[in-house]
């Protein structure tokens, strides 16, 4: 990561070390793969690019032409000369057109590919990497880093081959004009050669940087947006402005230092390129007059000098751009490399589940914090169809049971078990269907009731969806809005209450139809009659299917089957409501006491 020090920017260890090699032209040109499908039309832009280049090498000639005419040693009259010179800008101006059509359509076509990829990548990686990347990087790469490489591939590089060719053949044509002239114009060239050496050491890490901490920049975006309610709760607007405005100052300082490198770099070859063009009139004047070369090869002679020293002063800038698009094609490769734990593009499997659920000796420490045991040689049996509840004090790890559950992670020893067989072992996407779960903050999606209800089953019909809000105690407050299932709920469900969210998801859940139900405490944050109603459709839920319970409010869960209390990552009691409450000094007892305590308190 880059080291921020007051306004200044210090570039990273691995920025210092990063070249631009084989190895990473290889990376880069990976990402190009997206535009094989598109090799027709991409010939085909070629073609016009060749065209396009060959109409623009030819105009020097014309002009070299038109001073013979006036010098009266031509063949050609002025008026053919001008024609053709008409019909070749007529034909540059058609070449160009299809040139940057047919790029522009490979282009789009390939990035689209490419963001279409990238993101069913994303979507498919399992919870750990997303608990390491924050989304506003996230969105940098599938945006900035793309259009990134859009650019190289719309323009940058057609402008480099056609900048190239034309030095090459330039200088060839040139040097058939006058081998001594050609050589005194070529004598400016190491000088050059070497500081575009010097200048693109730093040029493709400042580039780099630059997009870093304007990635960083969107993280602060993305983070206040996403918690705009704590934003204004804790009114800290202008906290908020002034972060953002932090991080935007340390894009300019990135962008601009960057930008030096850059401008001193075009800067010089244009001084360099160009006053070497004045040397070149200047000799070429010598030659004339000497009678070695005549006056309309001179002529020729500069104009194809300007065409080869504006080609060569506009690869300095070429070549920033294709270092800063080595870096983002780097990135995106980085993540296109990640081991996925699901396959988007594969139809789902089938697989019966009953609910029967095992835990047998797990023990189980986060990536992030291997060196502390959430969880530690826990065991217990449910049978399918029955009800469990997860208990005990925050961080005792009864979170961390459902997730092993969830498939989010692999125990580190021991084995969780549905039916008989490792879930380890089993088809992700197959086992994921048969379980819904019910959190505490309902995240919905910004569309309408339908489609977050819908979210459950896709394919549901209009009657299942009725259905399912009904059982979840919804239908009659869906109806009561003017657009109905329609309805918009805006960001993050924000339009509706804390009860209607619940009631979505619990529609969303019974939807689903799954055989394995998680409550991750449902209930707790709700007033009283907006509880009784999600209790009332989760009474239904729960009807035949293996539920597991995480609660804290203990009046949830006395009628569930088995009540396991969780104490620094050990089961620590289990038994029914009734038979915990009898052992006074048990640790059920004890959170028994302490909600009495606090309820009456309230009172």
């Amino acid at each position: 990561m880059a080291k921020h020090r007051g306004m200044g920017v210090e570039l990273s260890p691995d920025d210092k070390k990063r070249k631009i090699n084989k190895e990473g032209l290889n990376k880069a040109l990976k990402v190009f793969r997206f535009i094989l499908p598109y090799k027709g039309l991409f010939a085909v832009g070629v073609l016009f690019l060749l065209l396009s280049f060959s109409t623009n090498i030819v105009f020097p000639k014309l002009i070299g032409e038109t001073v013979a005419v006036i010098e009266g040693k031509s063949a050609y009259t002025l008026n053919q000369v001008v024609l053709t010179l008409v019909v070749i800008l007529i034909l540059q101006a058609a070449f160009s057109f299809g040139r940057i059509y047919f790029f522009s359509l490979v282009s789009e076509r390939g990035m689209a590919d490419i963001r279409r990829t990238l993101y069913s990548k994303i979507i498919s990686l399992p919870i750990h990497f997303f608990e390491q990347r924050r989304v506003g990087e996230l969105m940098s790469r599938i945006t900035a880093d793309i259009q990134q490489l859009q650019n190289i591939l719309a323009s940058t590089l057609a402008e480099f081959f056609r900048a190239i060719m034309t030095v090459v053949v330039g200088i060839g044509i040139i040097m058939y004009s006058s081998w001594k002239l050609t050589l005194f114009m070529l004598a400016t060239f190491p000088v050059a050669i070497v500081v575009t050496m010097f200048f693109g050491r730093y040029i493709r890490k400042l580039s780099k940087k630059a997009q870093d901490e304007l990635a960083a920049a969107n993280v602060v975006v993305e983070e206040t947006l996403q918690s705009i309610g704590t934003v204004k709760a804790f009114t800290n607007e202008q906290f908020e402005v002034n972060r953002y405005g932090s991080a935007l100052d340390r894009v300019i300082v990135a962008a601009l230092k960057a930008a030096r490198f850059r401008s001193g770099f075009v800067s010089f070859l244009i001084f360099a390129l160009f006053g070497g063009i004045v040397g070149v009139v200047w000799y070429g004047a010598t030659l004339v007059q000497s009678g070695e070369m005549p006056f309309s090869e001179l002529m020729t002679f500069i104009f194809y000098t300007l065409f080869i020293g504006g080609s060569i002063g506009g690869l300095g800038d070429i070549y920033a751009q294709i270092q800063a698009s080595i870096g983002a094609s780097e990135r995106v490769l980085d993540i296109l490399e990640e081991s996925s734990e699901v396959t988007v593009t594969a139809s789902p499997k089938n697989l019966p589940v009953q609910g029967h659920i095992a835990f047998r000796n797990v023990a189980f420490s986060y990536p992030s914090r291997a060196d502390v045991e959430v969880l530690r040689d826990i065991s217990f049996d449910v049978a399918a169809g029955r009800k469990i509840a997860l208990v005990g004090y925050s961080g005792a790890g009864k979170s961390t049971i459902v997730q092993l559950l969830m498939r989010y992670y692999a125990p580190l020893k021991g084995n969780v078990l549905v039916d008989g067989q490792d879930i380890q072992q089993l088809d992700i996407t197959a086992y994921r269907q048969n379980i819904a779960i019910v959190p505490q903050e309902v995240m919905l999606f910004g569309g309408t009731i339908r489609e977050n209800i819908a979210y459950g089953r896709p394919d549901a019909s209009d009657a299942d969806l009725r259905e399912a809000a009904r059982k979840a105690n919804a239908l009659e407050f869906v109806e009561s809005f003017p657009d109905g299932f329609e309805t918009i709920v805006g960001e993050r469900g924000v339009k509706l209450s804390g009860g209607q969210r619940q009631r979505i998801a619990i529609a969303r859940a019974i939807l689903k139809d799954p055989k394995i139900l998680i409550l991750d405490e449902a209930t707790s944050s709700l007033d009283a009659e907006s509880e009784k109603l999600v209790q009332e459709a989760l009474d239904g839920l729960m009807q035949n299917r293996t539920t597991i319970i995480i609660a804290h409010r203990l009046a949830t869960v006395r009628n569930v089957d088995c009540i396991y209390v969780i104490k620094d990552g050990l089961i620590h009691e289990s038994g029914t409501h009734d038979e915990l409450a009898q052992y006074e000094d048990g640790l059920y007892a004890n959170l028994i006491k302490l909600q009495f305590d606090n309820v009456m308190a309230e009172v």
